[in-house]
């Protein structure tokens, strides 16, 4: 199932004012309806090197499965258990992969990533995140966060040691809780949500929400909602002209169209009996 026409993507990545070179990497899989934002971390050029082997092997292995099942083959009421399950093969095999070469190789010692994965199927979208880079939904004039992060500053608000609007100050932002590479096994949170046509999805990573209020890109979104291009470039410039002290990165995706999976016509006589 081509999904390219009911999906429009824009993404747009920048190292930022401060930090010499982009540890983020995005990748993009409009017809298979896959979008993959992760943020690295680690010494001289370890970080760029985590981020690249996540997204390269999540989007090639996403690649792989769909070739080997397409997923309009399967029971319609096994399609989304199965694709949250290979999503989260696909994500412990970037961990493997980055695991292992930080163990191997002492340059990459200490390596890992955030990361957030989003699978476009049957007029739903299924996330996978890890760490604290986001995904949010702009659904009319409403932005909402749809992942919550995996953080210290994230706990110590569940826990009431810190309001919301005390952690906007705080030094801890960037302390994540859990990431990809670090272990040699890591636990993603999943989760789906049903998806709109003109329902706008963001994934970003931290160097964005740290600079950009929620306000100001919601106000972005809405501005340039005809625009997804011009949209996410002025996401990064935003957080650039507030200081731009990490890399940043943004992708969007509109739901164009509806793109509910194709039923046989077995499907649709024992759905209509029902």
């Amino acid at each position: 199932m081509d999904l390219s026409q009911a999906l429009e993507i824009a993404s747009c990545t920048d190292p930022g004012m401060v930090r010499s070179h982009n540890e983020d990497s995005v990748a993009a899989d409009a017809a298979n309806g896959l979008v993959v934002l992760a943020d690295g971390m680690g010494g001289y050029n370890a970080g760029e090197v985590a981020s690249g082997i996540a997204t390269a092997v999540i989007t090639t292995e996403w690649q792989h499965a769909l070739l080997e099942r397409p997923l309009h083959t399967i029971d319609p009421t096994h399609r989304m258990a199965l694709l949250q399950r290979l999503l989260v093969e696909q994500i412990a095999k970037a961990n493997g992969s980055i695991y292992q070469a930080a163990q191997t190789q002492a340059q990459y010692a200490g390596m890992g990533t955030t990361l957030v994965a989003a699978i476009f199927y049957d007029n739903r979208v299924t996330v996978a995140h890890i760490g604290d880079s986001r995904l949010y939904r702009l659904r009319g004039n409403k932005l909402e966060q749809l992942t919550k992060d995996h953080s210290l500053l994230q706990e110590q608000i569940d826990s009431g040691m810190l309001t919301a609007e005390q952690a906007k100050f705080s030094q801890n932002k960037n302390l994540v809780t859990r990431a990809l590479g670090i272990e040699a096994y890591v636990e993603p949170e999943v989760a789906e949500f049903q998806t709109r046509p003109n329902d706008i999805y963001l994934l970003c990573s931290d160097g964005l929400n740290d600079m950009v209020s929620d306000a100001d890109i919601a106000m972005t979104l809405r501005t340039l909602s005809n625009d997804l291009r011009l949209a996410a470039q002025q996401l990064v410039q935003l957080a650039n002209d507030n200081g731009g002290r990490d890399n940043i990165s943004v992708i969007l995706v509109r739901i164009v169209r509806d793109y509910a999976a194709t039923r046989s016509w077995r499907d649709r006589l024992f759905g209509w009996m029902k």
